[in-house]
């Protein structure tokens, strides 16, 4: 979505209004607010209205990543009916943590990641955990799989699994070392840069790559619109 806009490539995305940003980010938030708390009771419901709360977002909001010219032929994102098997609760372990890992992210310059641990996720790989080292810090989770590129699959530059600062982020139970998050693969979603090149985007790097097919999510196709 395009609040996860970490710079931007010319004038065009730069002039979109703080106000359009800020609302963007609020309804942003709320969205996934509610979605948390739908999914405690139906993580598939919580799915639908997701997907139509992005729609709507994406197809009408000044902040949308979308150019005013995509919006008039605008008639949805190409998103995965929900699959419950792709829904996870998974503990954070200390692998890899404390390197670091910077983002060229145009008017932003660099931006600066510390490595948290990692998420071992049955049958499928390992993904990295991310802390975003600057203001709003935040955990950020991209990852690529295996239909990445591919017609028909996913972004051919990853998806975004979690990115708290933006407000995606599905949940912990329990606390401590023992608590799991949830990660839930049908909320996966791609970065504005998919859409729109005046975006520039932290992606996915060789150690948040998938060698599985991950079928759920937003997915991706040339002429997208």
């Amino acid at each position: 979505m395009a609040e996860e806009q970490y710079g931007a490539a010319d004038d065009s995305v730069a002039d979109i209004s703080a106000i359009d940003i800020a609302d963007w980010r609020l309804r942003t938030f709320a969205l996934y607010d509610t979605v948390r708390k739908i999914a405690v009771e139906s993580p598939a419901e919580a799915h639908t209205y997701w997907r139509q709360e992005r729609d709507r977002m994406f197809g009408t909001h000044p902040a949308s990543a979308l150019t005013e010219q995509d919006k008039a032929r605008f008639s949805g994102l190409k998103t995965a009916d929900y699959d419950p098997i792709y829904r996870f609760h998974v503990p954070l372990t200390n692998e890899g943590a404390g390197r670091e890992m910077t983002v060229e992210a145009g008017t932003e310059g660099v931006v600066r990641f510390v490595r948290l641990g990692t998420f071992d996720l049955p049958e499928m790989g390992q993904l990295a955990v991310w802390k975003l080292q600057g203001y709003g810090g935040g955990i950020f989770v991209p990852f690529r799989d295996a239909t990445a590129g591919l017609p028909g699959g996913s972004y051919g530059e990853g998806r975004y699994l979690l990115d708290t600062t933006k407000g995606a982020f599905h949940g912990v139970h329990g606390s401590g070392p023992g608590a799991e998050f949830v990660l839930d693969f049908n909320f996966a979603y791609n970065p504005s840069s998919a859409y729109n090149e005046a975006w520039v985007c932290p992606l996915a790097g060789p150690s948040n790559r998938l060698a599985v097919d991950i079928p759920v999510g937003e997915l991706y196709w040339p002429g997208w619109s």
